[in-house]
């Protein structure tokens, strides 16, 4: 009655959907409710039994297409397409978002809670840049990346609190800091490669969040640190009470005030960063060093052969890239005011190594794309938190099945023989 492959796939499908049943039915099925009398339980079978049925129809389909030596068609050519337009169309491309991100704060639907997610899906955007140089251009896997971040954030935090320096002076210096335990990383890690590389620079994530938690004299430990100075323009305070002896942006401007101008600030200060951490990664990719990079991703063996040194190009690379999360830890810490060691955990680095590996590796577009869907999508649809994680393991499977190398894969070569262009 039934070929031996359906029945397989049946019974394939129906394994699959005693698993997401297990998983389901604890997490959605058993949801727990705060009243006054305490926690009690809101069953959501109606939901728990939906998930199961998409995933094992989802199954079914999925190995119905395997059977038939086939591939999911319109996954394929959809990416496939994608990443031809933005390829052939990158300038365009490039040009029409810029001018969008520049006039997103004044479009009639952007409130204070979009420009907020605005701001901080461009941090991601700056954060997977500038660990696309370590990742996408150099090839080394790091996953420790929050590291940089952290020290970028507490050195601006620690130096503006204890001598009074301006966001914009201690920005720099921030940077620097992070490019020194960029390099710090580095040493340790330079006959190092794939998974044993992966494996320390997780460690060394850990162990900067665990020095920030038990170094309670420098850091305040898990209290973490307040009162961190905001940014001023030209010296101009988004305050409705400016300190003696200063004037307030809006009383500068003839403005009524409002708290949202210190939004659209802030939202411009951050776009700025990630346009020049953008603009430096398209030049020096051009340059020996970038050359060097990604001589080093395609084959370790044959850039020594080429007599490039693997160790100076781990070393910069890991230094360029921690310098920019550095600064967008320095701009976290103006933004938030306070910052705590919570705020550096390795969910931090899991989700900017899957925007850079989501986008496709060593694609500058490709980071946006997946910054936007995984921290843009996310944040609006917020009512839907509990599935947030499904959807992002989701969306993860999904490439790694059909579109490995990412959604744009891509890569525009640095250099072309005779003139000749692709």
């Amino acid at each position: 009655m039934f070929s031996e492959d359906l029945k397989k796939n049946i019974k394939d499908s129906l394994f699959t959907g005693l698993i997401a049943l297990a998983l389901f039915f604890p997490i959605v099925g058993l949801r727990t409710e705060i009243q006054k009398e305490g926690l009690y339980i809101d069953p959501q079978w109606g939901l728990t039994a939906l998930l199961v049925i998409l995933c094992t129809v989802g199954r079914f389909l999925i190995n119905l297409n395997i059977s038939r030596k086939r591939k999911i068609i319109f996954v394929s050519d959809f990416t496939s397409n994608l990443s031809k337009f933005f390829s052939g169309k990158g300038k365009q491309f490039a040009i029409t978002g810029i001018l969008f991100a520049t006039v997103f704060p004044f479009l009639p639907f952007t409130d204070r809670y979009i420009l907020d997610i605005g701001i901080m899906v461009l941090t991601y955007i700056m954060l997977g840049w500038g660990l696309n140089i370590v990742v996408g251009l150099a090839g080394l896997l790091d996953l420790g990346y929050v590291a940089f971040y952290a020290v970028g954030a507490y050195s601006f935090a620690l130096i503006s609190t204890t001598f009074g320096m301006s966001f914009w002076a201690c920005l720099p210096l921030a940077g620097i800091f992070a490019a020194f335990f960029g390099i710090l990383l580095g040493f340790p890690v330079l006959r190092l490669r794939g998974d044993y590389l992966a494996i320390v620079t997780l460690g060394f994530g850990e162990i900067v969040r665990i020095i920030l938690i038990n170094w309670y004299d420098l850091t305040n430990g898990p209290d973490g640190i307040s009162g961190i100075p905001r940014p001023t323009f030209f010296g101009l305070e988004f305050t409705n009470n400016p300190k003696e002896g200063t004037e307030a942006f809006h009383t500068f401007f003839n403005l009524e005030f409002s708290s949202i101008h210190k939004m659209i600030f802030l939202y411009y200060v951050i776009l700025v960063l990630a346009l020049v951490t953008n603009y430096f990664t398209l030049r020096i990719r051009r340059l020996p060093v970038g050359r060097a990079w990604e001589a080093l991703r395609e084959n370790e063996i044959a850039c020594k052969s080429l007599g490039v040194n693997p160790t100076n190009t781990k070393l910069t690379a890991f230094a360029i890239g921690a310098m920019f999360g550095g600064f967008a830890g320095s701009f976290f810490a103006t933004k938030q005011g306070f910052i705590s060691p919570e705020s550096f955990t390795f969910i931090e680095s899991a989700i900017i190594v899957a925007i850079v590996v989501l986008g496709g590796m060593g694609s500058q577009t490709g980071v946006v794309l997946a910054a936007v869907f995984l921290i843009g999508f996310t944040e609006v649809f917020r009512e839907l938190e509990q599935f947030r994680m499904i959807a992002f393991g989701l969306a993860m499977v999904l490439i790694m099945l059909f579109k490995p190398k990412g959604i744009l894969a891509n890569r525009q070569p640095t250099i072309t023989l005779h003139g000749t262009k692709k």
